[in-house]
C-alpha cells in the first residue's frame, strides 16, 4: 500500500481513464468484489421517503417508535440519506451543535508534532482504491488530516492510534469533515470508549468477552482456538477496532455500520462470532486447520460466502447475543484482569449500547435537530400584488423613476441588484478545497 496514492500510480493514466463504482472504488479493486444486493428503485424511494420522515421528526421517533427505527436500520439505510442518519443515530449532530465552531477552532492549531508525522505517514494507507484517498494531496487525504489532528488536539491524553484513520475515513465518505470529526469523537467516547488508548486494554477484555460467548454460540471453534492456544487479540483487534471496515465487502461493511450505529458494540460482536462461527464451527472446516499457522491464515483469508451481504446480516440479526450478556461478560473478564494485571490504568466513560442509550442519557433539544439550509437566499424586495401594479406603474411616471428602485440602507446608501444576486460571503463560509462544514445534509440528499 506504501507505493500507491496517484492516479498513475494505481491505473496507469490520469483520472479521466479511472471508472469506478456506486460506492467510488476503482473498478476491479478488492474492496468491490463479490455479488451485490440490489434494492428495487420503488423499494428504495420508499424508504427514503420513511427515512425522510424520521430524520425530520427525530425526536418523536427515538421516544416511542426506536424499534421501528431499528428494524429500517437492519433493513438498509438508503444511500442518499445515510451519512445525515448516521450522525442523527450517534447524537454527533447534537454534539456539534452544543460546540459550534469548536472543530474550526482545532483546525487552526498546529498540533502535537509527535502525532503529525504518524497520521502523515497513515494517510495514503487508508482506502487508496477509492476515488477519494486515491491522490496524494487530495482533498480526501486533506480531510482526514484535519479530523485526525483535531481529535489529538480534542483528546491530548488519548492522542492518535492507526485504527481511527479507517474509521475517519469511512465518515468522510459520507459527511464534510465537521460533522466526521464529531462522529468520531462520539464513536471513541460512546460505541467504544477505551479502544484507542495506548495500552489497548478495553480491545483486549473484549477479545476476552469474544472468546467466552463463542463458547456458547460455537463450541467446536472455542474448543479448537483454546487447543491451538490462539488469543483472541490475534484475531479480532483489528476487527473490532475498524469495525470491520478493512475486513468485510464494502456493501457488507455499510450494513453493518447502519447497524452499529442503531444497536452500538452488541452489532461487532455479533459479526466477530458469525465469522468464527461459519470459519472454524465444524469437523469438516476444520480439516483444513490443523495447527495454529493454518488457522490463523484462515482467518485472515476468510471465505468471500460468509462475507456477503444477504448471508451476514441474517446472521447478525438472528444471532442471540444481547446487551446484556455482553454487561456480563464484560464484569467477569474485568473481575479476572484486575486479578491477573490490577486495576485498569485507561478509566474510560461506560460503554453506551446504541442510539437510544446515547439519545436517554444526552436528550437532543429541537434546535439540535434542525437542518441547516445549504442555499441561502438573500433578502431581496417583497413581492409586489398584481392589484397594486397598475398603481405603481403610474405612480412611477409621475415621479418620473421606477418604483421600486434600488433600496437604501440605514446609512442613506443605495444598495444595487449586482450586490442583491451577489452578496458578499463572510470568510467562515467561502469553500475550501473539500466541502464546508456549515453545508447541510441536503448536501448528500
Amino acid at each position: 500500500l506504501s507505493s500507491l496514492g496517484s492516479d498513475s500510480e494505481v491505473n496507469g493514466g490520469g483520472p479521466e481513464e479511472r471508472r469506478v463504482d456506486k460506492f467510488g472504488f476503482i473498478v476491479g479493486s478488492r474492496s468491490t468484489e463479490g455479488p451485490l444486493e440490489e434494492v428495487p428503485l420503488e423499494v428504495l424511494r420508499q424508504r427514503e421517503s420513511k427515512w425522510l420522515d424520521m430524520l425530520n421528526n427525530w425526536d418523536k421517533w427515538m421516544a416511542k417508535k426506536h424499534k421501528k427505527i431499528r428494524l429500517r436500520c437492519q433493513k438498509g439505510i438508503p444511500p442518499s440519506l445515510r451519512g445525515r442518519a448516521w450522525q442523527y443515530l450517534s447524537g454527533s449532530k447534537v454534539k456539534l451543535e452544543q460546540n459550534v465552531g469548536k472543530f474550526d477552532e482545532l483546525d487552526l492549531l498546529t498540533g502535537d508534532p509527535k502525532w503529525l508525522d504518524v497520521i502523515e505517514r497513515d494517510l495514503h494507507r487508508q482506502f487508496p482504491f477509492h476515488e477519494m484517498f486515491v491522490s496524494r494531496g487530495g482533498h480526501g487525504q486533506q480531510d482526514l488530516f484535519r479530523v485526525l489532528k483535531a481529535y489529538t488536539l480534542y483528546r491530548p491524553e488519548e492522542g492518535y492510534c492507526q485504527a481511527q484513520a479507517p474509521i475517519a475515513a469511512v465518515l468522510l465518505m459520507h459527511m464534510p469533515a465537521e460533522q466526521a470529526f464529531w462522529c468520531l469523537v462520539q464513536i471513541c467516547e460512546k460505541y467504544l470508549p477505551g479502544y484507542y488508548s495506548e495500552k489497548l486494554e478495553a480491545i483486549q477484555l473484549d477479545g476476552q468477552i469474544l472468546f467466552s460467548l463463542l463458547h456458547k454460540v460455537s463450541p467446536v471453534a472455542y474448543k479448537h482456538l483454546s487447543k491451538q492456544k490462539i488469543d483472541p487479540i490475534l484475531y479480532m483487534t483489528e476487527w473490532f477496532m475498524c469495525a470491520f471496515s478493512r475486513t468485510l465487502p464494502w456493501s457488507s461493511v455499510l450494513r453493518v455500520w447502519d447497524m452499529f450505529f442503531c444497536e452500538g458494540v452488541k452489532i461487532i460482536f455479533r459479526v466477530g462470532l458469525v465469522l468464527l462461527k461459519h470459519t472454524l464451527g465444524s469437523s469438516d472446516k476444520l480439516k483444513s486447520c490443523q495447527g495454529q499457522y493454518e488457522t490463523m491464515e484462515r482467518l485472515r483469508a476468510l471465505s468471500p460466502k460468509i462475507m456477503q451481504e444477504t448471508f451476514l446480516v441474517q446472521e447478525v440479526i438472528e444471532l442471540p447475543v444481547t446487551e446484556r450478556q455482553i454487561e456480563r461478560e464484560h464484569l467477569i473478564q474485568l473481575k479476572k484482569w484486575r486479578e491477573m494485571h490490577g486495576e485498569l490504568q485507561c478509566k474510560s466513560p461506560p460503554r453506551l449500547h446504541g442510539a437510544k442509550a446515547i439519545n436517554d442519557a444526552e436528550p437532543p433539544t429541537r434546535k439540535a435537530l434542525e437542518p441547516v439550509p445549504s442555499i441561502i437566499v438573500p433578502p431581496g424586495p417583497a413581492p409586489v400584488p398584481k392589484a397594486r401594479k397598475s398603481k405603481e406603474k403610474s405612480r412611477e411616471k409621475s415621479l418620473g423613476g421606477p418604483a421600486n428602485g434600488p433600496r437604501a440602507e440605514g446609512n442613506g446608501a443605495p444598495v444595487s441588484t449586482r450586490e442583491l444576486l451577489h452578496p458578499q460571503v463572510s470568510p467562515h463560509h467561502q469553500s475550501k478545497e473539500s466541502l464546508s462544514s456549515r453545508e447541510s445534509e441536503d448536501t448528500y440528499l
